[in-house]
């Protein structure tokens, strides 16, 4: 079954076909709330057609890059985990195993040559939602989630560069990518929240040592504006990062947000304690107060221009407040106001789309639907509302708190680590040797074009 087999229909009906039956949250009611991540549920995977015939496991159909389908990943997981419904565990494990690459680190073969370091990261913090939530393990002769998780952190880590900015992780991983000499706050940003969930899960603190590597290189490189705690964009290398590009994207913050917190649990320090509070009150940039708090996408969408990248962004916001509403129990009232608020205020009122009545759209800000639908669309009304149900379930596990999947002795690059952010010999001849095929298959379809 073709993943657009409802959603292309509603371009062509319009609202013919529309039954505004919009879905009724009862926030106070448990079964309720699950009920709505039930549905918004099947919304998310009305997208997949990764295990159908022609499509490739893990991956969502067109348009949605590969990233985007790890992160979608880690939406069904958390789905399962707050709700109990294993309906699509099966599916989750087999995608998400599909999609480790050779060396366990989520550079497979057919993503590796136009893949970046935020790409990599969103596979790993699904990896790492696994392992926190106890998922059940892979078989034996398998990877297993801990183990992937510190070997992504490890692969990041080693792409430190000292080279232009004074640090920091480039966007893109290799040199012939469009974006190469960008380096961006999500990357640093994905390094960052792993390294803090892998020092509360393992309790090892060489973690935190990059952890706070990686926030006093993005504020001292000017992507963190202290004053208000706004998190920019990026900037690129070729001007030592002199030009920053201040948008604000809320899953740069609210991961952030989320490192910040595990690392504050983990051991209890007021730095991060305050440094939790302070994102938290810059939050308020992604929150509509004429709308009654609903959540919006501040750089792109009131003037309607989110892509389709953007448009799945506050689904990590909703996903990560929630992580953070538990780690650090003091946020809990204000976050789950947020969520509240959204739910209520937005997605009620908005989700009410297409021929089944509660397709999402992109803003929830507008009353009724937006005519708009996809992937992100559905992945953010489906955390929001599950991320009410935080508090019924447990903290993410640690190893010594009841986590069970077995690590890879610190992943199979700690040894390797270079505090200086000086590339391996081996990614290097690696990323030579992909460039060299790239190269002969640009040359061979030129010879063929002149044939």
């Amino acid at each position: 079954m073709f993943a657009f087999h409802w959603c292309s229909c509603i371009l062509l009906c319009g609202t013919l076909f529309h039954r505004a039956r919009a879905i009724e949250i009862d926030v106070n009611n448990v079964d309720s709330i699950k009920h709505a991540a039930w549905v918004f549920s099947h919304g998310v995977m009305d997208y997949y057609n990764g295990n159908q015939t022609g499509g490739t496991l893990g991956k969502f159909s067109w348009p949605y890059y590969w990233w985007e389908a790890g992160a979608a990943w880690g939406s069904m997981l958390d789905y399962w985990f707050y709700t109990g419904d294993t309906t699509y565990n099966q599916i989750l494990t087999e995608a998400v195993l599909a999609n480790v690459g050779p060396n366990h680190d989520f550079m497979p073969k057919s993503e590796v040559t136009t893949e970046g370091n935020d790409d990599q990261a969103f596979w790993g913090f699904t990896v790492m939602a696994a392992a926190e939530r106890n998922f059940t393990n892979p078989s034996p002769d398998q990877p297993q989630w801990l183990e992937l998780s510190e070997t992504v952190f490890w692969s990041m880590a080693e792409r430190w560069d000292n080279s232009a900015c004074n640090g920091g992780l480039r966007w893109q991983i290799f040199q012939f990518n469009n974006g190469y000499d960008y380096k961006n706050t999500i990357s640093n940003a994905g390094l960052f929240l792993m390294a803090a969930r892998l020092a509360r899960y393992t309790g090892n603190t060489t973690y935190i040592g990059w952890a706070e590597q990686t926030w006093d290189w993005v504020e001292q490189v000017g992507f963190l504006n202290t004053d208000f705690y706004y998190f920019y964009d990026g900037a690129s290398s070729t001007d030592n990062c002199t030009d920053i590009k201040k948008y604000q994207w809320s899953y740069n913050a609210a991961s952030f947000l989320a490192g910040s917190a595990y690392l504050y649990n983990f051991t209890q320090s007021e730095l991060w304690g305050n440094r939790t509070q302070n994102i938290l009150d810059g939050l308020h940039i992604f929150f509509d107060d004429n709308s009654g708090g609903v959540m919006f996408e501040v750089a792109c969408e009131r003037v309607q221009k989110c892509n389709t990248d953007q448009q799945s962004f506050k689904a990590y916001l909703s996903r990560f407040m929630g992580l953070t509403a538990i780690l650090a129990p003091w946020t809990y009232d204000r976050i789950y106001a947020h969520l509240v608020n959204t739910t209520v205020n937005g997605i009620t009122q908005s989700c009410t789309g297409g021929r089944d009545g509660v397709t999402c759209g992109t803003s929830w800000l507008v009353e009724g639907w937006d005519n708009t639908w996809g992937l992100g669309q559905e992945m953010s009304a489906l955390e929001t509302v599950q991320n009410l149900l935080v508090n019924q379930v447990p903290a993410p596990y640690t190893a010594t708190t009841g986590g069970s999947s077995p690590g890879g002795n610190g992943g199979r690059r700690q040894t390797g680590y270079i505090s200086t952010g000086i590339v391996s010999t081996g990614d290097r001849a690696g990323a030579g040797i992909v460039t060299s095929i790239v190269l002969l298959m640009m040359l061979g379809a030129a010879w063929w074009i002149i044939m």
